[in-house]
């Protein structure tokens, strides 16, 4: 079965005016368009191309992906996501006690977890990431540390450990905190370097924030076209800028901590997070055939497959272990079976175990985990 999809860009507010128009060949809305999706998630379920249906009226059960085009013009939120069984509990949690959905203070829409990948499209797309070791931030801090307002900071760095208590420090914007953040604004006009840049980014549109100061205990990666951040559960994060393919778990289950006027709720946030020091989680992709690239995370949720135009014009064969949905960027496929899809059209395919596809351009496949 082949099902046209389409829908309309989310409005947020840090979102780009005319990225998504660009890469997909849309006219743009004038409004800010920060997210397409492409799912069955009921925030915003894609459409039916000809008809008055969504997919959420075609889909056989839950579909466990969520396929989005991010663009940022400005940073989002820091946010962590929960695992599968602080999703379960967190629900159930806040069912049991009355809280509405719609609720502002709600932190748990669902039941499930949602880890997620960034696939860059822009040349960059920056992103913060996961906490880096204490002495990499020392040594960003170095040039400053003499700073009175600073020096506190860099004293209760003293090695990894020290992380939950710094960050819960910062987040619940104790003594000392707000003049750390004004220290730490001016100095970045005196210090160069990528997380420098990424604290005079955050203080323009988050002045005050202590989340300006967080970023420091973070990694700030600059991802190239085609490389990809897998974000899995418990791993602090924020957007700051770029356009992208993302492909998560369907959840709306995020945990906010700072960059933002939202709820932020300190104790659950500190539950969730992973403290430990990890490297920046790129997610490096297995390359099925010469042009065909599949990324593949940890969770049985999603995988994301990627056809070049050298192997499209070759013609190719993608193994379906269940429902999926592509995508394609730039060119024309022609799909066995099912529709010809042109730049900006997506598809949604179930009940077929391959897809067969010939043209020439850029195809984004979202799926469930498939066998290697």
């Amino acid at each position: 079965m082949f099902v046209e999809i389409t829908n309309t860009p989310r409005d947020y507010a840090w979102g780009s005016s005319s990225a998504i128009a660009e890469l997909l060949g849309t006219t743009p809305s004038g409004r800010p368009e920060a997210e397409l999706w492409l799912g069955a998630h009921p925030g915003s379920p894609a459409r039916i191309v000809g008809e008055d249906r969504t997919l959420l009226d075609v889909v056989d059960g839950r579909l466990p992906f969520l396929l989005k085009v991010l663009a940022a013009a400005e940073p989002l939120s820091l946010q962590a996501h929960p695992t599968p069984a602080q999703a379960a509990e967190g629900f159930a949690r806040e069912n049991a006690a009355g809280i509405p959905l719609d609720a502002v203070h709600r932190n748990y829409k669902d039941a499930f977890h949602k880890p997620e990948l960034i696939y860059a499209l822009s040349d960059p797309f920056r992103a913060l990431s996961g906490f880096r070791p204490v002495s990499e931030t020392r040594a960003v801090l170095a040039p400053v540390a003499d700073d009175p307002r600073i020096a506190p900071l860099v004293a209760r760095l003293a090695d990894d450990a020290a992380l939950e208590t710094v960050f819960a420090w910062l987040i619940s914007r104790a003594e000392g905190v707000e003049d750390l953040v004004a220290a730490v604004v001016e100095a970045a006009s005196t210090v160069d370097g990528p997380s420098w840049q990424t604290v005079r980014t955050l203080a323009e549109h988050y002045p005050g924030d202590p989340g300006i100061v967080i970023s420091l205990l973070l990694h700030t990666v600059e991802l190239r076209p085609g490389e990809v951040l897998y974000l899995p559960a418990g791993n602090i994060h924020a957007y700051l800028e770029g356009l992208g393919i993302e492909l998560m778990a369907s959840s709306d289950n995020v945990l906010r901590g700072g960059l933002t006027p939202k709820h932020i709720d300190i104790p659950e946030l500190l539950g969730v997070l992973d403290f430990r020091p990890l490297p920046a989680p790129f997610l490096e992709p297995e390359e099925a055939e010469p042009g065909v690239k599949v990324f593949r995370p940890d969770v049985d949720d999603f995988q994301l497959t990627v056809v070049d135009a050298v192997a499209a014009r070759r013609g190719v064969e993608l193994r379906l272990d269940g429902p999926a949905i592509a995508l394609c960027t730039s060119g024309s496929f022609a799909l066995d079976g099912g529709p010809r899809l042109d730049r900006g059209s997506a598809v949604y395919v179930a009940g077929e175990p391959w897809l067969g596809l010939r043209g020439d351009g850029t195809l984004f496949l979202a799926s469930g985990a498939v066998a290697s």
